[in-house]
């Protein structure tokens, strides 16, 4: 099993917070909590939209009162990251300080402010024998989570569960396990104090790699299971889980600038796509030019590019146009794969739409692809032949995300096809069952 489920490969396995029970006893301790997390869903699952509202604004409040607890549980995880360098778009995601606990805390808000899904009509009929069907969205149950060095995915988490009517078990990870033990602990609270079960909000991160091996064990117990970080766990957790998994991508995403683009409102679309935020699955990996306007757009957007010291790794054409101070790397056949989640970007002039969509078809991840274009049946052709959660024309890829689409927090962006595709929130956390009622039908 891949050393990146539980303990990325940044730090060794001694860095796990508290050490871990023998492997018979965690089996029954991740039993024990998952059955304690069913008995807690059933219980959620008769509450009020006003209940689970409440209890999220209870959970949002505790967050901002016990701030400096969350800190210095997190300064712990940080200096531990630090001494076993752990790259700095990582130790960036792992990174809390009051701005980012108000920001988690009010994402809690503004789910309270959403609609309930729980118990919404998807559809419905009556039969010509008078059956009455509808089909309702009811909780998923129990959701389990593995992920990594990500604290506000522990909150993001927990109150997209609760308002869907889920209980949620959490996997976070050593390099988080400090700052997780904290807000776990705080949720928990707020969640008792408002008559709700703690249980409801659990963590497994004592019981280390084993335990998370025990969650995804655990068919029958736990409804789904979401992987969210790199592309090892992501894929030892689908290869190795007997609990349904709902796939989360990593983000080779591409920024694709047409002959038909304007020049002045793409090169900060390529610059927010890629700089804004680059430890993230949403930020652009390669940008891929139009030999029409290479000429003008390559050295705006690469003097734009040197300002905020990001490395190309581009091919000839893209050399040609660089300025001279510019860092530099050759491109080669990896650059067009790697998610870099750094200030990197792979760059590369093709002589055609054509070329262009072959380009990310054979290298996307499937996650979002953007063009900058004023031709519209280019944008047509782009959004009609790729095959990817989010499709984007003229504008940054950092917004495929649950907050910016209007969905609230979310538990991650799907790459799947199959129950649910790109960001994940409150409507892809629950299922739905079919109420039918009669009046003494029998089938003939």
């Amino acid at each position: 099993m891949s050393e990146t489920l539980v303990t990325p490969a940044h730090e060794p396995a001694s860095a796990a917070v508290g050490s871990a029970p023998e492997t018979a006893d965690v089996a029954t301790a991740v039993v024990d909590i998952a059955r304690a997390a069913k008995k807690a869903s059933r219980v959620l699952a008769t509450a009020t939209r006003a209940t689970k509202d409440a209890a999220l604004h209870a959970m949002a409040d505790a967050l901002v009162a016990d701030a400096a607890r969350i800190i210095a549980g997190n300064a712990v995880d940080l200096e531990r990251g630090r001494a076993n360098n752990m790259k700095t778009s990582l130790l960036d995601r792992l990174a809390l300080d009051e701005a980012r606990i108000a920001a988690i805390a009010d994402a809690l808000r503004e789910l309270a402010a959403l609609p309930d899904p729980v118990g919404e009509v998807v559809r419905g009929s009556t039969l010509p024998n008078g059956l009455r069907l509808r089909q309702v969205r009811v909780p998923m149950g129990v959701v389990g989570m593995i992920y990594e060095a990500r604290p506000n995915v522990t909150v993001d988490a927990a109150g997209l569960a609760l308002k869907s009517g889920n209980a949620v078990i959490l996997r976070g990870g050593s390099a988080a396990g400090s700052s997780n033990e904290v807000i776990v602990e705080i949720l928990g609270d707020a969640l008792a104090a408002q008559g709700l079960p703690r249980e409801l909000v659990q963590s497994i991160d004592a019981y280390g790699r084993a335990g998370a091996v025990e969650l995804m064990r655990a068919r029958g117990l736990v409804d789904v299971l979401v992987p969210r970080g790199g592309a090892d766990l992501i894929q030892t957790v689908v290869r190795e889980s007997l609990v349904p998994v709902i796939e989360t991508g990593v983000g080779n995403c591409h920024v694709y600038v047409d002959a038909g683009a304007d020049i002045a409102q793409a090169v900060p679309i390529v610059l927010n796509s890629k700089t804004q935020r680059t430890g993230v699955c949403n930020a652009a990996e390669t940008l891929l030019v139009h030999r029409g306007v290479a000429g003008e757009f390559l050295p705006a957007v690469l003097a734009a590019l040197r300002e905020q010291d990001v490395t190309i790794h581009g091919d000839d054409a893209t050399r040609a146009a660089a300025p001279a101070d510019l860092k530099f790397e050759p491109a080669t056949e990896t650059d067009w794969e790697t998610e870099y989640l750094s200030l990197d970007l792979a760059v590369k002039v093709v002589d055609s739409l054509d070329e262009a969509l072959e380009h990310i078809s054979r290298y996307s991840s499937g996650h979002t692809e953007v063009i900058c274009t004023r031709d519209v049946t280019a944008a047509r052709r782009f959004t009609t032949e790729l095959d990817a959660a989010a499709l984007i024309v003229n504008a940054s890829s950092r917004f495929t995300d649950g907050g910016q689409f209007g969905l609230g927090a979310e538990i991650g962006i799907s790459t799947q096809k199959l129950h649910a595709r790109g960001p994940m929130g409150l409507g892809e956390l629950t299922t739905t069952t079919w109420i039918v009622e009669g009046d003494g039908q029998i089938r003939q």
